[in-house]
């Protein structure tokens, strides 16, 4: 691999990190670049567009219908049986019509209640009743009327839950059993800190209250949609606080905070990479291509670091740290706490190895391989979660938007790396990708005077690599060799035993006699006297 004097680097102009629309906010490649609020108006645009055509769409189906039958019945009026039996037909055959026409506009937010009315048309519909255009075209109103459009889920259950709440005074038992020690205590926290906004602290948890009531019976809903309720409760007690409490801008801020940190803790189970995404895939698919760049080096991103200080490599530990972290928090903007934090870390140590504050072409590179280099789990579906249910005001503006919108650049830029965009060959590019070589070291002799000092050191580490690797296939080497020599021993110290039993077999002789008495022969021993018995006398 030749090493090229110039190296082009990463570089992303600040106007490339905006709102493409002009409206100044940061934008999100979730968003197709858009800031949250111009892509919400994009989307309800879009939507709008959408509804427009399905309803001229309906109108001439109706149309065409009511012509067919009206062109029917004068033309059999005469004929009472025959007319009864084709009236049936037409009617079957409207019905059938009309039904697939709403299933296929319909929209997946509509509520249980406009399917009972649809189900109760189309009974009305068999039973031979036709209905006229006024009612049909205000069916399918209802049916393409969008979800933003309808009374936000706090309006529509307001009535209903208000009883609830009156008779049961209680949280809902659901609620209660998914409840866990995280939750009862940010459920305590939470109401102390709405203690000290009196009358809108009690209109806040009222509200908080119905809105996760309604997410708990909204969860057949697809999960853009449930971010879309989200977004608007935000905005809605946002607006309230300011017009109708007239709460101050930073009391406000706290406020949507602290709301933030209550729903999406008992929200979080449900709506964190659920199954109906593809959330997981993602995740799997940055997984595997962080692992197949694992050879990157700090010198092909052009990154401003020097590990080989104390200070900067601790601190890169620390970035390492906190972007993996981000997984095990449940609350959108502790999520982007860690970012902010990793991102801190990266730019104290691009100042300790520069001796001067770091740039923003600086920052990109290193959070790019800081990213490389930690892997985090999850990170697609961590990136979407906070896209869909932080509060979007973080996102729009101050450092917690503007280091998650660097985040989703690097992860973006990670997913098209190539070989342009490391200075390599693709070639190069390509065995490295396979793994058949990593990057090469280059003779001391041969660098030329421009060469930085970090390039140095990147190949003297990668030589002792090397070295240390022949050490250690030296020494597996050796240990083989030992296990083979014992195995030989013992096998040679065997073959010498059975040897020597074989040239001198044990012999196990008989057991001898007992050995007699000593006088057991003589004969005369019953001539001997009696033995001496002590005697006794008196004195």
């Amino acid at each position: 691999m030749s090493l090229k004097s110039e190296r082009r680097g990463i570089h992303v102009d600040q106007s490339e990190l905006l709102c493409k629309k002009g409206c100044g906010y940061y934008g999100n490649p979730a968003w197709q670049g858009f800031c949250s609020k111009c892509w919400r108006e994009e989307y309800h645009k879009a939507r709008q567009k959408q509804i427009q055509e399905d309803w001229e769409l309906a109108e001439r189906l109706q149309r065409e219908e009511e012509e067919a039958f009206a062109s029917s019945h004068s033309t059999q009026g005469a004929q009472s049986l025959t007319f009864s039996k084709f009236e049936e037909k037409k009617t079957n055959e409207k019905t059938r019509k009309v039904t697939t026409v709403k299933k296929f506009f319909s929209a997946s937010s509509r509520t249980g209640a406009k399917k009972v009315a649809q189900e109760k048309n189309l009974k009305q519909g068999q039973l031979g009743r036709e209905r006229n255009a006024d009612n049909i075209l205000r069916d399918l109103k209802e049916i393409f009327t969008p979800s933003w459009e309808l009374a936000s889920p706090t309006e529509v259950l307001a009535g209903k839950l208000r009883a609830e709440i009156q008779e049961a005074k209680a949280p809902s038992p659901s609620i209660n059993r998914q409840a866990s020690i995280e939750t009862d205590r940010v459920s305590k926290e939470f109401i102390e800190f709405l203690k000290t906004y009196h009358k809108p602290g009690q209109d806040i948890y009222k509200q908080c209250k119905m809105f996760l009531e309604a997410m708990h019976h909204k969860r057949e809903l697809s999960i853009e949609e449930q971010s879309e309720c989200a977004q608007d409760f935000y905005q809605n007690v946002a607006e309230k606080l300011q017009t109708r409490w007239k709460v101050s801008p930073e009391r406000v801020e706290k406020a949507m905070d602290q709301i933030e940190k209550y729903i999406m803790t008992r929200l979080y189970k449900y709506v964190f990479c659920p199954e109906t995404t593809d959330d997981e895939k993602k995740d799997l698919v940055v997984q595997k291509r962080i692992r197949a760049l694992h050879w990157v080096t700090p010198q092909m991103l052009c990154v401003p670091v020097n590990e080989d200080i104390p200070e900067v490599s601790d601190m890169v530990v620390k970035a390492i740290t906190d972007i993996i972290e981000m997984d095990s928090k449940r609350v959108p903007r502790d999520k982007l706490a860690c970012i902010t934090k990793c991102s801190k870390h990266i730019f104290n140590a691009i100042k300790i190895t520069k001796n001067e504050p770091a740039s923003a072409d600086d920052f990109l590179p290193t959070l790019i391989y800081i990213v490389l280099k930690g892997n985090p789990p999850r990170l697609q579906s961590n990136i979407q979660y906070i896209t869909r249910f932080c509060n979007p005001s973080r996102l729009m503006t101050g450092e917690d938007g503007y280091y998650f919108t660097n985040l989703c650049c690097a992860v973006a830029f990670i997913e098209k790396l190539d070989a342009q965009s490391l200075n390599l060959s693709q070639e190069d590019f390509d065995r490295y990708m396979s793994g058949q070589t990593s990057p090469k070291k280059q003779e001391s002799e041969n660098w030329s005077p421009d060469v930085c000092l970090g390039v140095k050191q990147m190949y003297k580490n990668l030589d002792l690599l090397s070295q240390l690797n022949e050490r250690q296939e030296r020494i597996v080497s050796e240990a083989k060799k030992l296990e083979r020599d014992l195995i030989d021993w013992t096998d040679g110290i065997t073959k010498e035993v059975q040897d020597i039993v074989e040239k001198y077999p044990l012999e196990i002789k008989p057991k001898n006699q007992a050995l007699a008495a000593i006088d057991s022969e003589n004969v005369e021993n019953d001539k001997l006297p009696p033995p001496l018995q002590p005697q006794v006398y008196a004195g």
